[in-house]
């Protein structure tokens, strides 16, 4: 949450800064900022409410010349959205922005006495102010000194009034990358921002101190020893963050998916069968385990639960999904033989960075399923599975839950075969059925006019149901999370069996129901449940397989999937049920890709 970004070097700062404020938009929106130093050390601040947009237009009246600045852009936490609490925030000599939440705020404005003082709400004008405080001339110190007094999680770009040419930052959890090239270094909270110079950057380091300056950057620990980052490269281009003629980068997303999914799975093929030698994931973590435990957040989560609906029967073991944000303050019930597997798309997601090293200090092995090289929680795992998603802009995940899915497959099926539960041939039909999942997908995306059809009647409800039973169930969950966060409906999803213990009562005449319907052996059983709520007045859309006997009676529209095997309609049926949110958003003129209140990486609790 909230994008950051800050260049010294050769080019025009002004220019830099706000080009990458639009390509981090998506992390945060409800205000954006920037401010400039001059060689004079004039300081130029201007921070405007609303898009980047509104930003940039006030900026186009700006006559300055500079080459070193900072901007943001914001997700509210710690007061409204309006200017005033828009970053960057300034206290004598000191210019911040700031990624994170301060939990100790308030006892710092008694401690120090900065309730005079204050002009904002925010936690980040606070830490301005202890950062300025501790300031007589030596930056490093000043951070030092002020960091050993917060208590939360962060991520600080700092100008110093009378170093106009240098960008000090230093982080404790909340993600920033920094990258130079030919007199130009950056920093930002996303690599999208800096991929325009460079596809090559480092993960700044938690508690080390980085200076940029035009000619290089240099890193030091908190006792003033120089290190030395691990240097990353980008495998995709700026022209894969950008819409390619698309109307919305979640449009683009949706139809990336048959691409995303082939890059995730066919790597990690041999001879048609699942192989992680080149992820360096040994057979003993699937060996030696006799539980697995699941933790995401979110769209993530969601995909865990297809996972432990697919792995349990497959596997014979305990598979439990726990959402991040509980988990992180339980005492779960896990010991070195559990294997802890550990989702995001993003590999900064606080509660799920949290969850992972309460794991660890329960003596788990860690697996994580992640997007982002060299991310937090990739850094901080004993074993990655990298998917191959690209970047994803939109804020409503799409082909990331894709390959997540594809990634607990692929995962399930390994580990059925090194627990003895699959032998090569059962594991290579396995492989081969998720395989012909990619054309499954290709087929629904060809077919997207007519869900385009029934979202149109989608967009007059205010409230809408999915259910399912089984697998079909877990599918749904996600299903109604997409629908509600770009559309604003308020919509639930509901194991089908349990609508008569209360759901039902909630339906009424034309209540959009959205049924799943694609396992063949409950097949019936859910038919029965649709005619349930169909009896009361709901409008029906109903999900099947090609082939599968639909009564006339049954539903108002009815689509079909690829014949596929029941694990696996998953693929598919997610495909319809992202495009009837798409769609159903679009038609309502809402902004898809920046739904209200939400921002892609949750990087703050």
């Amino acid at each position: 949450m909230c994008g950051i970004i800050g260049y010294t070097g050769q080019m025009d700062a002004l220019k830099v800064l706000l080009n990458g404020l639009e390509q981090l938009e998506y992390r945060g929106y409800d205000s954006a900022g920037i401010a400039l130093l001059s060689s004079s050390s004039d300081r130029l601040l201007v921070k405007k409410a609303g898009p980047v947009a509104t930003l940039k237009e006030t900026c186009q009246t700006l006559d300055v010349e500079s080459h070193c600045g900072i901007g943001h852009t914001r997700w509210a936490t710690h007061g409204g959205v309006n200017d005033v609490n828009a970053h960057p925030h300034v206290a004598g000599k000191v210019t911040l922005i700031h990624n994170g939440i301060i939990e100790n705020y308030h006892n710092l404005i008694e401690r120090f006495g900065f309730q005079d003082s204050l002009v904002s709400e925010t936690d980040t004008e606070v830490a301005a102010k202890l950062f300025d405080y501790y300031y007589h001339g030596d930056p490093v110190e000043a951070i030092r000194k002020t960091i050993r007094e917060l208590t939360g999680a962060y991520a600080f770009c700092i100008l110093f009034e009378d170093i106009p040419d240098q960008i000090f930052c230093v982080r404790n959890v909340s993600p920033m990358v920094a990258a130079h090239i030919d007199g130009s270094s950056f920093v930002a909270s996303d690599v999208t921002a800096i991929i325009p110079y460079t596809n090559r950057y480092f993960v700044i380091p938690e508690y080390q101190i980085v200076t940029l300056r035009q000619d290089g950057i240099s890193v030091e620990d908190l006792e003033g020893n120089p290190r030395e980052p691990e240097m990353l490269e980008v495998s995709w281009n700026v022209e894969a963050a950008k819409k390619n003629g698309f109307p919305h980068y979640m449009l683009k997303e949706i139809h990336e998916q048959p691409e995303a999914l082939r890059n995730t799975i066919l790597p990690r093929l041999r001879d048609g069968l699942p192989d992680f030698e080149e992820d360096g994931i040994p057979d003993d973590l699937f060996r030696n385990c006799d539980k697995v435990a699941i933790v995401a957040c979110g769209t993530a989560m969601y995909a865990g639960m297809v996972g432990k609906a697919l792995m349990e029967p497959l596997l014979k073991i305990p598979v439990s999904v726990n959402i991040a944000s509980e988990y992180r303050y339980e005492s779960p019930l896990i010991d070195e033989h559990t294997l802890v597997i550990v989702i995001s798309q993003s590999g900064e997601t606080i509660d799920t960075l949290a969850a992972l090293r309460l794991s660890r200090k329960y003596g788990a092995k860690v697996l994580s399923i992640v997007n982002v090289k060299g991310s937090t929680i990739a850094r901080e795992s004993d074993y990655v599975f990298y998917t191959h998603a690209g970047p994803e802009i939109a804020v409503a995940s799409t082909k990331a839950y894709m390959v997540q899915l594809a990634s607990l497959y692929l995962i399930g099926c390994r580990m059925a075969m090194v627990r003895g539960n699959f032998d090569r041939e059962e594991a290579s039909q396995f492989i081969s059925r998720l395989s012909a999942s990619v054309p499954a997908v290709e087929k629904v995306l060809a077919k997207k006019d007519k869900i385009k059809t029934a979202a149109s009647l989608l967009a007059k409800a205010q409230d809408a149901f999915f259910v399912g039973r089984g697998l079909d169930y877990a599918f749904s969950l996600e299903g109604s999370l997409k629908l509600k966060e770009i559309s604003y409906i308020h919509a639930e999803a509901y194991a089908a069996g349990e609508l008569k213990h209360g759901t039902i009562a909630l339906i009424e005449e034309h209540t959009p129901v959205i049924a799943v319907a694609t396992q063949d052996h409950i097949y019936g059983k859910t038919l029965s449940n649709v005619r349930e709520v169909r009896a009361r007045g709901a409008f029906v859309i109903l999900i099947t397989k090609c082939g599968a006997e639909v009564p006339e009676d049954v539903c108002d529209l009815h689509f079909s999937v690829p014949v596929t095997y029941d694990q696996f309609t998953v693929f598919p049926v997610a495909v319809i049920l992202q495009l009837l949110a798409y769609y159903t958003s679009d038609m309502k003129g809402l902004n898809v890709d920046k739904p209200r209140n939400l921002a892609k990486s949750v990087t703050v609790e």
